[in-house]
């Protein structure tokens, strides 16, 4: 495993990270498993968030059982935008994760007009450098999904980390994550495979990885395959080579622009369709051959892509602007409901 500093933060972290959101699928005692068998494969980074319903608190007290708390370096993120919320936010994350402190806390995806809020007297970063000043926080940082975020948190000087979306497909933040690097800013780099949409996670790592800007990866766990898959992708950080060049393009030629990365911005749909669910399924029947696989998965779900009723409100949420209500079509029509 190699490990580097985080941008100018002190701390030394591995270049492979823990993305706390898929534990939310198993359990506790499976997340302690996860987190145990992390540890031993040099893993000492960990993301997770208030928004990620039980990840905080399932991620805290495995810690807590295997006595690892201060092996990891501990990342969260809230969505608050003022003073009042950030500190009853903080409050609740340091509870959920049973420490006295948390090494990185970020702003959880602020659009710019929240980021004005965040930014302005009574803002939560007032809390945050208060929380940092005794010790509670060690570090700030920002996440995003819009190139234009991200830029506006180059020139803020308390923004110590930037997390953005980048792999084989979305190259929308490659120049900006050099400026990161140049900046002294730590780059975290999520949806390293795509979502899930790349199906070849050790190349998708590799691609990620081989890349010097990138400070960490975080992809999501939530099985031990998956993480032995992630720790063969973190190996080697080499070049790419031609071969891993001419596969790289196969995928961007598979999966284009418009796809799903299961961020789950869109929920809740006004009927009840768990959209991120659907295009998974859609892209394993589209993309990979896998229909049985795909039909079967797609019949466990309750409401059905054909279900939708084009009320257009997933649309107004989803940081990628994906046409969610004609890509709805194509799955009722490619199901047959």
């Amino acid at each position: 495993m190699q490990y580097v500093m985080l941008g100018q933060t002190g701390l030394r972290i591995s270049r492979l990270g823990f993305g706390g959101i898929p534990i939310q699928r198993i359990d506790q005692p499976g997340t302690r498993e996860l987190l145990k068998a992390a540890h031993e494969a040099g893993i000492n980074y960990i993301d997770t968030a208030r928004a990620y319903t039980v990840s905080e608190e399932w991620i805290g007290q495995s810690l807590e059982e295997l006595g690892l708390r201060d092996s990891f370096v501990l990342a969260t993120k809230c969505r608050a935008l003022t003073k009042e919320q950030m500190e009853q936010e903080l409050a609740a994350s340091l509870h959920n994760l049973r420490t006295d402190h948390i090494d990185l806390y970020q702003f959880h995806n602020p659009s710019m007009a929240d980021l004005d809020a965040i930014l302005a007297p009574g803002g939560s970063l007032e809390a945050l450098l208060e929380a940092k000043a005794k010790g509670i926080v060690g570090h700030i940082g920002i996440t995003a999904h819009l190139a234009a975020v991200f830029e506006r948190a180059l020139d803020i000087p308390e923004m110590e980390t930037i997390m953005f979306p980048y792999n084989i497909v979305e190259q929308q933040g490659a120049e900006l994550i050099d400026r990161c690097a140049a900046a002294g800013k730590g780059f975290i780099d999520m949806k390293p495979l795509a979502g899930g949409a790349i199906e070849d996670g050790r190349l998708a790592l590799r691609y990620v990885l081989s890349n010097p800007s990138v400070t960490v990866a975080i992809p999501g766990m939530a099985d031990p395959k998956e993480l032995e898959a992630n720790v063969a992708g973190s190996d080697n950080i080499a070049p790419l080579t031609e071969e891993e060049l001419a596969a790289c393009q196969k995928v961007r030629d598979a999966l284009g622009t418009q796809f799903c990365r299961r961020c789950n911005y869109c929920a809740p749909c006004t009927v009840g369709i768990a959209i991120p669910s659907v295009f998974l399924f859609h892209g394993y029947l589209a993309r990979y051959g896998l229909e049985g696989w795909a039909r079967e998965r797609y019949a466990t779900l309750k409401t059905k892509a054909s279900a939708c009723i084009g009320c257009g409100k997933c649309e107004t949420r989803c940081p990628y602007q994906l046409p969610i209500r004609e890509m709805l079509k194509k799955a009722a029509a490619d199901f047959g409901e």
